[in-house]
């Protein structure tokens, strides 16, 4: 009775849906609250349940779920709740992904860090792509696999118990006290994992964290497509054969415009992107370095997914460690560079450098011949032979249109690796799909990081192939009509507001090819102590930012993005995308993302308002 009575109620509220739950990709920060952001939604949701109310109205008032979309989002968090009723089974042990092996490397690197066993058991074939040498070589986890007949009986184990079982019916489990995960693999949608048992409660947090920093939930599109089929058992619909000529388009597209002939790889997202070229660079050195140390260098303050992952590759492999580079403020990356490395190449040890150009969210610009000739320099090891060169990793999600890499360009003689975060310009916000592409330097490191990248089965869905192919042709166009906008924008406040420091490209950057569209903005502030002045801005970014949302809230948004096709974006990232970052080093400072498309008299008209009444 109880499900049928849930099938009924999703039948209805997938008539009704809000059109953001399948097309959002950013966080809503009006109604989130990171504290609650993991039951929040489906607290309020099964109150909606609880009186059958379906309302469009009502469901567009439900907080946001989780963190659209890498943790989770509505339609992922609906599944995961219909999956739980149908087992009998709490919500939050149902855990969904895009990728079918990284639910299972969760596991094992939990494992891994409390040193406990574990086997995976599966009946028909194990994932595509899971590799079980690689896993244990690179990644270093340990586990036995055990291949039985379907409807064998699981015996107990000294440890934890992974049960992998290919089908259609991903909802469907055959739970037993023997497993403690049961993971269930639909070829075109993802997976769903489930954690059996009180015992592993304290799984679900670790889990769900490796899905926010390698991976993502299962996509909108998919996660629609299963409830449908949950409540109407609907077959899977065949799709159009569009995926090899999208995947030709973006592929050629992403070279066009980093002027890049080399291999470009395509992810479910930045992060995903991003953890791929860190496990293929690791794979590199332990095959062509045996022993040596592996440095990690990132800025303390850069984009928390970046630093957090970061720290959690290095916890999990013997010889690596994150060192810190600081690149903001009082600080010049060149000379950062400089000194890392040279401490790096004393040490003997393998450098690999993580840096956003500009960096975020101060959006600065290094000089370039300067930091080309810091990355090129040949250093020595503390016995006097030729240290390993850096491989400089580009996070050039703020400009993905400089041709960093190109013959001739500035860092075409340097290894490095470009990525972008695609649900920024890429795909102007309408899917998570990142990137990456190297320099004629790095062809065999690319390779490696495909790998990487398939074995996490993190390539990118056929529905964010199908939307970069649309998205990505016009993306250099929309970069200079949005930077357009958002000079306008800077000069107008700093016109109006003279007292405030504003963070933005200089005229002659801007003039080299940098022409982001979003700048930080350090308002004014009064007090007689520091933490008295420190209070007042903070609460002065928030008036700002509430003045703007409430008087244009068709364009203005309290959101993490940027590169999104309309409006005007504004968050914090110190209380957002710098969420893992250390304390000292946040920015409680307001960004600000303009796109091409949106009223900007109005958005001046109001913070002309914001200024006559502080």
């Amino acid at each position: 009775m109880e499900q049928n009575k849930m099938q009924d109620y999703i039948k209805s509220v997938l008539e009704n849906m809000p059109a953001d739950w399948l097309n959002l990709t950013t966080h809503r920060l009006d109604i989130y609250d990171e504290k609650l952001a993991k039951i929040q939604f489906l607290n309020q949701f099964e109150n909606l349940f609880n009186t059958n109310n379906s309302d469009l109205s009502a469901l567009s008032e439900l907080p946001t779920a989780y963190d659209y979309i890498r943790l989770g989002h509505p339609l992922s968090s609906i599944l995961e709740w219909a999956i739980g009723v149908i087992n009998k089974m709490n919500s939050e042990n149902v855990i969904s992904f895009s990728s079918s092996t990284v639910p299972v490397l969760a596991i094992l690197r939990k494992n891994l860090l409390d040193n406990k066993n574990t086997q995976i058991i599966y009946t028909d074939k194990l994932p595509a792509f899971f590799d079980a040498d690689v896993v244990r070589s690179i990644y270093g986890y340990k586990f036995e696999l055990t291949k039985i007949e379907k409807g064998a009986a699981i015996s107990e184990f000294n440890g934890s118990t992974i049960f992998i079982s290919q089908q259609d019916e991903i909802y469907d489990f055959d739970l037993t006290s023997a497993i403690d995960f049961s993971i269930n693999v639909h070829s075109k949608l993802g997976s769903v994992l489930i954690v059996n048992g009180e015992k592993n409660k304290s799984y679900i947090s670790d889990i769900q964290h490796v899905r926010r920093r390698e991976t993502i939930a299962m996509t909108p599109a998919n996660s629609l497509v299963a409830l449908k089929n949950l409540i109407e058992q609907a077959s899977f619909g065949k799709k159009d054969n569009t995926i090899e000529a999208n995947k030709a388009s973006v592929i050629n597209s992403i070279k066009a415009v980093t002027g890049s002939n080399t291999k470009a790889l395509v992810a479910s997202s930045g992060l995903s992107i991003q953890y791929a070229i860190l496990m293929g660079l690791i794979h590199d050195a332990k095959e062509k370095h045996k022993g040596k140390a592996i440095k990690i260098v990132v800025p303390p303050n850069c984009y928390g997914g970046t630093n957090d992952q970061a720290r959690r590759v290095a916890a999990c492999i013997d010889n690596v460690e994150v060192v810190d580079l600081p690149v903001d403020g009082d600080n010049d990356m060149v000379q950062s560079i400089d000194i890392v490395l040279s401490k790096i190449a004393a040490a003997n040890a393998i450098p690999y450098i993580i840096a956003e150009i500009p960096t975020n969210p101060r959006v600065e610009v290094p000089d370039l011949n300067q930091l080309r000739s810091v990355l090129s320099l040949e250093r020595k090891t503390g016995t006097g032979s030729t240290a390993i060169d850096p491989v400089f990793i580009l996070d050039q999600t703020f400009c993905p249109n400089v041709p960093f890499l190109g013959e001739g360009e500035i860092l075409s003689s340097v290894r490095t690796i470009s990525f972008a975060s695609g649900s920024k310009f890429p795909s102007g916000g309408k899917c998570t799909a990142g990137y990456c592409i190297g320099n004629t330097k790095t062809d065999a490191l690319m390779d490696k990081i495909e790998l990487h990248l398939n074995l996490c089965d993190n390539e990118a869905t056929e529905l964010q192939y199908e939307i970069l192919a649309k998205q990505l042709p016009s993306m250099n166009q929309r970069i200079i009509d949005a930077y357009k906008n958002t000079r306008e924008f800077v000069n107008f406040i700093q016109e109006t507001l003279p007292a405030a420091k504003i963070n933005f490209v200089s005229e002659e950057l801007a003039e080299q090819g940098f022409t982001p569209s979003v700048f930080s903005l350090d308002l004014p502030t009064k007090g007689n102590t520091d933490e008295e002045r420190e209070t007042y801005k903070r609460a002065l970014n928030l008036t700002l930012i509430n003045l703007m949302i409430t008087e244009i809230p068709n364009e203005s948004k309290y959101c993490v993005s940027y590169g999104q096709l309309n409006g005007c974006y504004w968050t914090i990232p110190a209380t957002s995308t710098q969420g893992t970052t250390k304390e000292g080093d946040k920015d409680y400072i307001a960004r600000v993302s303009l796109s091409a498309n949106m009223d900007l008299e109005l958005h001046k008209k109001v913070f002309s308002d914001f200024v006559d009444n502080i």
